[in-house]
């Protein structure tokens, strides 16, 4: 059996966004924005994306901002998980 090294693994994606919600139990809501150009209009316009992270500890608030990293699915919307509070809010 041939056991692959760590090096050819790749690189797990990471970002970073504002807590949304921490309603559910171990689970964050964050929204991620990002710009993006109008393709006709040449205009950037503003996109949000929301992803479902794990938080193990329950430790963040409503206007956190956190960093993500991708994981293995862990439930049917969940597969980030919290790596750590960049800022927490006032």
């Amino acid at each position: 059996m041939l056991v692959e090294p760590m090096e050819n693994r790749k690189l797990r994606k990471v970002r970073e966004g504002v807590v949304v919600s921490n309603k559910m139990d171990k689970t964050i809501v964050i929204a991620v924005k990002r710009k993006v150009k109008h393709p006709i209009y040449h205009k950037f316009v503003n996109k949000t994306s929301k992803f479902y992270a794990h938080d193990e500890a329950n430790t963040c608030s409503i206007g956190d901002t956190v960093r993500v990293m991708e994981t293995r699915p862990l439930s049917k919307n969940k597969n980030w998980r919290l790596v750590e509070i960049i800022e927490k809010v006032k």
